[in-house]
C-alpha cells in the first residue's frame, strides 16, 4: 500500500521529496541510532518509487551526514560524536601518558531564565534554560561552561533528576527531548579570566582565558543551544594540517 511523503513540496524531485520525508522520520524520533532503518526494498514499496529513488534519496542523507552505512547490519541514523570535541583545545593525559577518555561533569546550576543578548540573538527567543558546568579530566577543572537551550524546545530539562544527568548532553537532548544535534560551530577569543571564572578553574584571576562560543544545529539546521566555554589559555592548544 503507498503511503504519501509527509507535506511534500510538488517542485521538487521525487528522490528530494523522500529525503524530507526521511529527515521527519529522524527528527521526530521514528528513526534511532539503535535500529537500522528499513531496506531499500521495503521503503520503494512503502512509498511506491524504485529502488533507485530511494537509494538516492539515502544517498543525500549519508552525504549529509545523518544516516550512515555499516556492512553487515545496515543503514542507521548516524549519532554525531561531541564528547570530547571541545577538549581537543585542551589536550590532558593521564600520569602514564595515556589520552583521557570522557570527561566529568558537574552540573552546578540548571536553571529557566532570561537569556542574554548573545543567546537570545542566536536563539531567536530570550526564554531560555541557563545550565552551568564545570568539566574535569583526571579530577582537574578545564572547562567552566554556560549554556543557553530554548525552553520550548527543552521544558522540563531543569526538573529532570539527578540520576539522569550523564557527563553528555547531546545524547540527553535526543532520549528525552528529541532534538538530534546534527552539527556544531566553535568560535575562539582569549581574554582574561574573572574571579568567578577563574574559581571555578582554579586559577587566579586575571590569568589569560581560552573563551570558545559554540552554537549547536538540529537536523534541520536550527539553532538549539548557545554555550560559552572558558578554559585556562595556558593548556591551550589548536592545530590545523593545510594539504
Amino acid at each position: 500500500m503507498m503511503i504519501g511523503f509527509d507535506a511534500p513540496d510538488a517542485r521538487l524531485p521525487a528522490y528530494a521529496r523522500l529525503r524530507d520525508t526521511f529527515t521527519a522520520r529522524i527528527a521526530t524520533g521514528e528513526w534511532t541510532p539503535d535500529h537500522p532503518i528499513p531496506s531499500e526494498s521495503r521503503l520503494a514499496q512503502e512509498f511506491d518509487v524504485s529502488v533507485g529513488t530511494v537509494r538516492k534519496a539515502v544517498d543525500g542523507l549519508v552525504e549529509e551526514g545523518l544516516l550512515e552505512r555499516r556492512q553487515g547490519s545496515g543503514t542507521r541514523v548516524r549519532a554525531p560524536s561531541f564528547s570530547a570535541s571541545l577538549f581537543r583545545f585542551f589536550p590532558i593525559r593521564e600520569t602514564d601518558g595515556s589520552p583521557v577518555s570522557i570527561p566529568s561533569s558537574q552540573i552546578i546550576l540548571r536553571s529557566v531564565t532570561q537569556a542574554p543578548a548573545p543567546a537570545a540573538s542566536v536563539l531567536d527567543t530570550e526564554d531560555v534554560i541557563k545550565i552551568v558546568r564545570l568539566r574535569s579530566l583526571s579530577d582537574q577543572p578545564v572547562l567552566f561552561e554556560e549554556i543557553y537551550i530554548p525552553t520550548e524546545r527543552f521544558a522540563g530539562f531543569d526538573k529532570l533528576p539527578e540520576s539522569s544527568l550523564g557527563p553528555l548532553l547531546y545524547p540527553l537532548y535526543f532520549e528525552h527531548f528529541g532534538v538530534m544535534v546534527k552539527r556544531a560551530s566553535d568560535e575562539v577569543s582569549f581574554g582574561k579570566a574573572s574571579e568567578r571564572v577563574a574559581q571555578r578553574l582554579r586559577i587566579r584571576a586575571g590569568d589569560p582565558l581560552a573563551v570558545i562560543e559554540r552554537t549547536a544545529f538540529d537536523i534541520e539546521n536550527r539553532p538549539i543551544e548557545w554555550r560559552v566555554a572558558s578554559g585556562s589559555a595556558t593548556n591551550f592548544r589548536y592545530r590545523s594540517e593545510i594539504n
